[in-house]
């Protein structure tokens, strides 16, 4: 369009979206790319994807958009009043006709975007609970199949492996291969925390690599990796890097270990105690056994040295030698437990158990052999008669048993055998006719 002044000189008029294009035009020419420093304000983030705000200082302000495609790479939260530092290239938003930065890049003032998104990551999820100590599941006593996510061409799974087999071999292991850095990483962890925790019987998880920077152990920051590890119903042990890394995945995991063959360390330390214990109780419950039957041999040496028993010897030694079988078979039976002790250290969950009531039935059963010996005993001995107020007679010698009164005559010694004490007596009279039915019969008249 030309307007004529009275001069005769055409002059140009432009309309108001020439003018915006033609500023655009000259902005993006001038300023294809620019880094600007200042504070987020008047912060608008869209369903899109897209999020707007306005970069200020002290004496200006400048409007910025970042679209989605960048928006997703942003590691940390954006916030109204964090102080950034924006790349981009300057352009016109023409239906306002204002001039805006279309950020590409957008980096925190004072410190490293990766080390703000940990920040604020570990700010938001300690608020939620994620890291409670009350709400960490433990360990099992005895692990019997574990699974490991990690990468299968990384030192962790060949420390792992390394360790539980010079440890305890018969151990189950299931292995989920993840990539553990780069672009999808944490979507495999994710992925394989899920499948393995579906899997019956499982008693733990490993979830680890081996030590590296921010960039290569930031997988295992991701807030997607912490909510699965945190809803896994099995115990999960983190593993990632060196006792100096510390992600994200450590604190909301149930146990910490600093490196992958810590972690195995960990599920296999419990069954050496518990192996240690069981192997002292059985020793223990040998002497026991092994005290009680002394004691009990003891008790039967006393009462073969009564003068009694003399002429019971032989039957003595024959129960004396009952005992020394049971001894052996008891001995026997503690070695034949404590080799299956060995053998099934793969059952030894059970294990205790079923060797406390085995030896509670072999004592009881060893128990009522000697009572019912003791029994038969008492009812053989002399002693439970005497016991009674009867006493034994002997002839002087105490080498022949006096069994009826025409076995003495008048004036000759005899030997008398009590419960307690003997007396030597003088025979005075005879009474070979009498009998204990005569006696008991005057009394009862």
């Amino acid at each position: 369009m030309k307007l004529h002044n009275g001069t005769g000189q055409d002059r140009k008029v432009l309309t108001v979206s020439q003018l915006t294009q033609l500023i655009k035009q000259e902005l993006e020419t001038l300023f294809p790319e620019v880094w600007v420093e200042g504070e987020i304000s008047n912060l608008r983030p869209y369903h899109s994807g897209h999020v707007y705000f306005t970069l200020k200082d002290s004496q200006a302000q400048l409007r910025a958009v970042l679209f989605r495609s960048a928006a997703r790479r942003v590691p940390f939260e954006l916030k109204d009043g964090l102080k950034v530092v924006c790349r981009g290239a300057i352009s016109v938003y023409e239906p306002r006709g204002e001039y805006q930065i279309i950020v590409e890049e957008i980096l925190p003032r004072g410190k490293g975007a990766l080390q703000l998104a940990f920040e604020q990551l570990r700010a938001k999820l300690e608020k939620e609970g994620l890291f409670a100590k009350e709400l960490k599941k433990k360990l099992p006593l005895l692990p019997k199949k574990v699974g490991v996510v990690t990468s299968p061409h990384g030192a962790a799974i060949v420390d792992i492996l390394r360790t539980l087999e010079r440890r305890f071999a018969r151990l189950h292991i299931l292995i989920y291969p993840v990539r553990v850095q780069g672009e999808g990483a944490a979507e495999e962890i994710v992925e394989g925390i899920r499948f393995l925790s579906q899997i019956p019987d499982l008693d733990a998880i490993i979830v680890g690599r081996g030590g590296g920077s921010i960039e290569d152990l930031w997988a295992f920051n991701e807030e997607i990796v912490a909510r699965a590890i945190f809803a896994c119903p099995v115990p999960i042990i983190s593993a990632v890097g060196h006792e100096i890394d510390v992600t994200i995945a450590d604190l909301v995991a149930d146990v910490r270990a600093s490196t992958p063959s810590a972690a195995a360390e960990m599920l296999i330390e419990k069954e050496q105690a518990f192996e240690e214990k069981i192997s002292n109780l059985a020793r223990r419950l040998s002497q026991r056994i092994q005290a009680i039957l002394q004691k009990q041999r003891h008790d039967v040496l006393l009462r073969i040295q009564h003068r009694a028993f003399q002429n019971f010897r032989m039957r003595l030694f024959t129960l004396e030698q009952r005992v020394d079988d049971l001894e052996g078979r008891a001995r026997k039976q503690i070695v034949n437990i404590y080799q299956e002790i060995r053998a099934w250290q793969a059952q030894v969950r059970l294990m205790s158990e079923k060797i406390t009531n085995s030896m509670r039935k072999k004592l009881a059963g060893l128990k009522s052999m000697w009572e019912k010996v003791a029994t038969q005993l008492d009812g053989v001995s002399p002693l439970s008669v005497l016991r009674k107020g009867y006493a034994l007679c002997w002839q002087k010698d105490g080498q022949k048993l006096i069994r009826q009164a025409s076995d003495v005559l008048v004036k000759d010694e005899i030997l008398v055998t009590f419960y307690r004490g003997e007396l030597t007596c003088l025979v005075q009279q005879v009474d070979a006719l009498k009998t204990i039915e005569s006696m008991l019969s005057k009394e009862s008249k």
